[in-house]
């Protein structure tokens, strides 16, 4: 990865490589106490105000990577300082989901509120495409020199618009209408966190919903949207360009099912849909990613030729790990919403997602390759992602049963 390069000192590849996946993986560290602390925000003050908040401390973190200065300029402090920023991205980005997945169910008929909450799903391949596009395009544009030298930095100077735009858009929204009416009635929550975490029954939904739904959620989602990547550009060797263009290729094609199956969990129910893309994700990695292996470099350990890449069946293969995130995230916002009630959802869907989201599925890529570099097994880090599917397929099935939806 170019910033481990950048930010970290170039002794050692291979802990500079750790180090940069460690400095990404932070900032899903701190999400969960994002997640309480704008979570609390969401059900005292409101959805719309802690959703504007958020954004601002998100946009402004990003803009921010793109100023630092790096290791060769002024040394440790370098990362010190992409940490620092990443720490704050993830704090901010621990309320985003709270107050998009409240904020768009409350506002959505509840038989409808699957198909509505799976657009809040989309935005996250279709920004991983858009950031795969600019940083594909500036490399293009700039050469490969040029973009390691300063062309890194435009991506995040880039996000500046969409940050204004996003201040206008959410300046726009109405406050939800449940909310609305709690408030109204002054019987929305003074104490979010007690009445969220202090009551055990509430306290064991938030369980439930970690281990049976978001830590398998995010272990399948995480392995296509980074750790297909990662295994495509550090494992097989696969140039830049080419790993971009065939997970960019896969996501265009799987990311509208989301919104097919968050429509179809308003028909037969979120719990089926989620279960059956873990229980294909437990028997379809190791051969989808051996799979993989062929199609790509047939002939690895050798060095990655072009040649012999076969390029539609790449596709393929991670169009059908697309397919198993689609099926776990479409449906996931759903599930949660239906879980709550209304004066404590902000602080207690927020917290479960970003520990599945944050703890499980962002620390996949670091905790994978720590465990292909202890076992040398290049295959090795996929029983992370599969062991944890196994974990939710069996705590969903004894512990979670499905509610109706409610306001």
């Amino acid at each position: 990865m170019l910033l481990g390069k950048l930010f970290f000192p170039a002794a050692d590849p291979t802990t500079g490589f750790l180090s940069s996946l460690a400095t990404f993986g932070a900032g899903f560290v701190v999400r969960p106490f994002g997640a309480m602390v704008f979570g609390r925000l969401g059900d005292l003050l409101g959805r719309k105000p802690t959703f504007l908040l958020t954004i601002v401390i998100m946009g402004g973190s990003t803009l921010l990577v793109g100023l630092l200065p790096t290791y060769g300029q002024i040394g440790a402090g370098a990362p010190a300082m992409l940490v620092a920023l990443r720490l704050i991205q993830g704090l901010a980005l621990g309320g985003e989901y709270g107050g998009a997945a409240t904020s768009v169910a409350e506002h959505a008929p509840p038989h409808k509120r699957g198909f509505a909450t799976s657009w809040i799903q989309i935005t996250t391949p279709l920004g991983f495409l858009l950031s795969l596009a600019v940083i594909l395009g500036v490399r293009l544009l700039v050469g490969e020199a040029a973009f390691t030298a300063w062309g890194w930095r435009v991506p995040f100077l880039a996000s500046s618009p969409l940050l204004a735009l996003s201040l206008v858009l959410r300046l726009r929204l109405e406050e939800s209408p449940a909310f609305s009416q709690l408030k109204l009635a002054r019987k929305n929550s003074c104490s979010p966190l007690r009445d969220a975490f202090g009551n055990s029954r509430n306290r064991r939904l938030i369980l439930i919903s970690l281990f049976g739904i978001t830590a398998g959620q995010g272990v399948v989602t995480f392995t296509i949207y980074f750790y297909a990547l990662f295994f495509l550009q550090n494992t097989l060797n696969v140039e830049t360009v080419t790993a971009y263009v065939l997970v960019g290729s896969a996501m265009l094609i799987g990311t509208p099912l989301m919104v097919f199956f968050g429509a179809l969990s308003d028909r037969i129910g979120a719990q089926s849909i989620m279960l059956t893309g873990f229980g294909l994700a437990v028997i379809g990695y190791l051969p989808l990613f051996k799979a993989l292996t062929r199609a790509v470099n047939p002939h690895y350990p050798q060095p990655f030729d072009p040649g012999l890449l076969n390029g539609p069946l790449a596709v393929f293969i991670l169009t059908l790990m697309m397919v198993m995130a689609a099926m776990a995230y479409g449906p996931v916002t759903a599930s949660l919403v239906n879980l709550f009630p209304t004066e404590i959802r902000y602080t207690s869907i927020s917290l479960p997602f970003h520990l599945g989201n944050g703890w499980f599925g962002g620390l996949l890529p670091l905790i994978a390759a720590f465990l292909v570099a202890k076992t040398g097994n290049i295959y090795g880090g996929l029983y992370y992602p599969i062991g944890v599917c196994m974990m939710s397929i069996v705590v969903s099935l004894v512990f979670l049963r499905p509610k109706p939806n409610q306001a």
